[in-house]
């Protein structure tokens, strides 16, 4: 499908189409860079998440299925602090107006920490039209990979990008008690696990996405504090994290309410939530 620039149904309807003398050196090239260990996403460019076609490029960490937990678990608390249910929930007394719920997001904000190809940001801006939405990234690089991305999702207008180490000094708007939610993918492996991190992975996605420093826990260790105090009061922390470093991060949040450790569908502790005291 990429060497030919069709889709999959193509090659199906077509088994007898040859490759030309260059499509056929276009495919040796994307073999040889595969069997190098380039990611495969690298190699065409395009990842799929949440539905969308995300370019990703070697600054950023390539998009996961994992990381769609990230996005249920905060769409899932939003709808539940919108007081609006889907019919399959049931009857509930509404928190908000009729006409309200028809604008999914309304007067939500939401800050997503370390944005890299802009997936978490973009899936949330692609679900609740209403929200205001930011993303920052330390990255360069990785904003304007995220910018091209809101641009071809037509999303740009949806996604306010700032670059910035975590939270700090990216006033105005970001000042404290201003946010509704604030979710990450943060670097979150240990240099001390670096031998058990696929050989692609730590060889060619960008190492400070992925490590975090000796324990694994540096980089959620300083987006806690920040967090806290850019949260509304009841506003919501939402991380994904690993389960080598679930007890140190039940740690890190043990004055906060209503925490909670999700697993992913391979039972691995995967989402972490957890909620600013009122």
């Amino acid at each position: 499908m990429y060497t030919l620039g069709c889709d999959r149904a193509y090659l199906y309807a077509h088994p007898e189409r040859e490759l030309s003398a260059d499509e056929k050196n276009r495919y040796d090239a994307a073999l040889a860079e595969r069997a190098r260990g380039i990611p495969a996403q690298y190699i065409t460019g395009h990842q799929e998440f949440w539905g969308m076609d995300l370019i990703v490029t070697p600054a950023v960490l390539i998009p996961r299925p994992e990381t769609e937990h990230v996005i249920e678990t905060a769409l899932e608390l939003q709808t539940s602090a919108s007081g609006v249910r889907s019919p399959a929930s049931g009857p509930r007394t509404p928190a908000v107006r009729v006409s309200e719920r028809r604008m999914p997001g309304a007067g939500c904000r939401i800050l997503d920490v370390g944005t890299g190809s802009g997936c978490i940001a973009l899936a949330l801006a692609k679900e609740l039209p209403l929200a205001e939405i930011y993303a920052t990234d330390i990255s360069a690089a990785a904003l304007e990979v995220a910018r091209a991305n809101a641009a071809r999702l037509e999303l740009e207008s949806r996604v306010r990008f700032r670059k910035g180490d975590l939270l700090s000094g990216l006033e105005p708007g970001f000042e404290e008690n201003s946010f509704d939610f604030i979710v990450s993918n943060p670097p979150y492996v240990g240099e001390s696990e670096e031998d058990q991190v696929q050989l692609e992975v730590r060889k060619f996605e960008p190492r400070s996405a992925v490590f975090a420093g000796h324990t694994g826990i540096e980089v959620i260790e300083r987006l806690i504090p920040q967090a806290h105090a850019a949260l509304k009061p009841g506003g919501w922390l939402v991380m994904e994290i690993s389960g080598t470093i679930t007890e140190a991060v039940k740690w890190l949040l043990r004055e906060w309410n209503d925490v909670l450790i999700r697993p992913d569908l391979q039972s691995i502790p995967r989402v972490v939530q957890a909620r600013k005291k009122h």
